[in-house]
């Protein structure tokens, strides 16, 4: 049963639960101990601000309270099973359980990712293609400390591709009624996000993104090449799975999840050249950005480019300071004779229960020429791992007085063969960073909650708008409606989401919405929308109007200016 540590919440650094012990055990202990390391300090502030209402305790209680309700539930979604007696179309259940964690995620709940799933079964002792009864499900969610599971299943008849999902509730062991969504094969990638919307709608009746959001979300994706990453996912030989996933980014270009994979698969063969070179593919504001950088990282190390490990460890700590990417970080520094002291006392700070970060702290103050620290160092990191025999035997040359070599500069590590290597951390926690990113996120809110609502709103916009222009139009319309419920006269929102529905092809609603937005406040965002939408409906003259519209606000725009240049290139002057 689910540990009462947890109140039925994964907690990554509850040593209690067992999804907690497997990610302190099995994973790199990314999420361990939340509230202990970045993000204690981060409360403190937040509580000791002299700009802190004292009535924003009341308030940020209550929307913590409704988000953890309402999102804060960690998920585990099953691929689905194949009713269609057709074995080649096996693919279709894990691409299910693929589409709804990443909507799903994208909506802000947690779902636990495939590779944590994988390692539950076999730790279970269990087949990793099981169809599980609905018993085994239970144990297996039991041991992620799972709060909910999504199930389902799938058949085709006379070329319809019919998908059904449920939800079971961990907590009271209930099945919800059944979900369904049809279409044509050829179309299973919209049957599959009207799928992933109504999930996301049933257990937030309140989620307010259209589904039409949900379709787009993934444009232009097609289903071949989708299908080549589901089974490049699926395919158990590495060598095999960089065919599969070569041939979905050659199918899909923009498809970054496909390039994240084939820069795993290329990691996994130990092919660390091409790793880092694939990986380099994804952006660095890309969702799946900080997972790519730490295995460029590890690629880049383990090449012996350790200035560019150095880099891609810090681009991640940076965003999300947890104890193993500065770990890392601290070690690629070592490597280049660089002083790493600071970064092991801050991993210890945040996990002082790895044995590792004690021990490369040793290395690092003997480096110094502090043997005293270094032995105190090595001690804890016995204390904390009796058996281990690099640390045994590091411990007996730091108390041999004649082992000892003076470092002709105390204030930079020394080269020193005699030394051990620091350790580095090898693998990466997809659902201990989602926690971590989950965390922070909440304390972004409770921020917001404390501001007037007009400034509630003016960031939440700021937010949509960068999500909005790194493509991810699910999120940015999650932040946009976020901001109209926080203020339902802001016009930047509206205009922000008149392109959300204009990327998602909903042109109606993108018209209406940037109507909306002009009757609250002339902007250059909601008149550009509506230029577009007239020029793409060969509406010349109404185009123009709108564009010099918008320029008679920002005359200096250069959206506005290049819409100027498009509409007179179709003849059409532009007052």
């Amino acid at each position: 049963m689910r540990s009462w540590m947890c109140h039925g919440r994964f907690r990554a650094g509850c040593r209690g639960c067992v999804y907690g012990r497997y990610v302190l055990s099995h994973t790199y202990n990314l999420a361990v101990r939340l509230k202990s390391s970045f993000l204690l300090p981060i409360v403190v502030l937040f509580a000791f601000s002299a700009a802190w209402p004292h009535a924003f305790a009341q308030e940020a209680s209550a929307s913590a309270t409704h988000t953890e309700e309402k999102q804060g539930r960690l998920l585990l979604v099953l691929p689905f099973s194949n009713q269609t007696g057709q074995q080649n179309l096996d693919w279709i259940g894990e691409a299910a359980a693929d589409i709804l964690n990443r909507r799903l995620n994208s909506a802000g709940f947690l779902s636990i990712g495939r590779g944590d799933r994988l390692y539950a079964l076999d730790r279970l002792g269990l087949p990793l293609n099981i169809e599980p009864s609905r018993a085994t499900t239970i144990r297996i969610a039991e041991n992620l400390d799972a709060d909910d599971v999504i199930v389902g299943s799938y058949t085709l008849a006379n070329g319809q591709l019919s998908m059904k999902a449920q939800i079971l509730d961990l907590g009271t062991l209930t099945l919800s009624p059944p979900l369904t969504e049809q279409a044509e094969l050829k179309s299973m990638m919209d049957t599959l996000n009207r799928l992933a919307w109504d999930e996301a709608h049933s257990m937030d009746p309140g989620y307010a993104v259209a589904a039409q959001t949900f379709l787009a979300a993934d444009a232009p994706l097609r289903v071949d090449a989708f299908e080549a990453y589901i089974r490049g996912v699926i395919e158990e030989s590495p060598a095999n799975r960089v065919v599969h996933m070569r041939e979905a980014v050659r199918l899909s270009p923009s498809f970054m999840p496909a390039w994240l994979a084939l820069g795993r698969a290329y990691f996994a063969n130990q092919d660390y050249e091409d790793a880092a070179e694939t990986l380099g593919h994804l952006s660095k504001d890309d969702p799946n950005a900080l997972e790519a950088d730490f295995y460029r990282g590890l690629s880049f190390f383990y090449t012996a480019n350790y200035m560019k490990a150095e880099d891609a460890f810090a681009f991640v700590s940076l965003r999300l300071p947890l104890p193993e990417v500065v770990n890392n970080q601290g070690v690629a520094a070592s490597r280049r004779g660089r002083d790493a002291a600071p970064q092991f006392q801050q991993a210890i700070a945040a996990d002082p229960r790895d044995e590792d970060y004690h021990f490369n702290l040793s290395v690092a103050l003997r480096r110094r020429n502090d043997v005293p620290g270094a032995i105190r160092e090595i001690d804890e990191a016995l204390k904390l791992r009796p058996q281990d025999t690099e640390a045994q035997a590091f411990a007996t040359q730091l108390k041999d007085p004649g082992s000892i070599k003076v470092n002709p500069d105390p204030g930079k590590a020394i080269v020193d063969d005699s030394l051990p290597l620091e350790r580095i951390k090898h693998s990466y926690s997809e659902t201990g960073f989602r926690q971590a990113a989950f965390e922070m996120e909440q304390l972004q809110a409770a921020r917001l909650a404390a501001l007037p609502p007009a400034q509630q709103a003016a960031s939440l916009v700021k937010d949509g708008d960068q999500f909005l222009n790194r493509g991810l139009i699910l999120e940015a319309e999650r932040e946009y409606q976020s901001a109209l419920k926080a203020d339902p006269n802001s016009a930047a929102a509206h205009a922000g989401l008149a392109e959300v529905r204009e990327h998602s092809r909903d042109t109606d609603a993108a018209r209406q919405e940037a109507q909306k937005s002009l009757s609250l406040q002339p902007n250059v965002s909601a008149h550009l929308v509506l230029a577009r939408l007239d020029l793409a409906g060969n509406q010349l003259a109404p185009a123009a109007g709108e564009v010099s519209a918008a320029l008679k606000i920002d005359p200096n725009n250069a959206n506005a200016r290049g819409m100027k240049q498009a509409v007179e290139a179709r003849g059409q002057q532009v007052p």
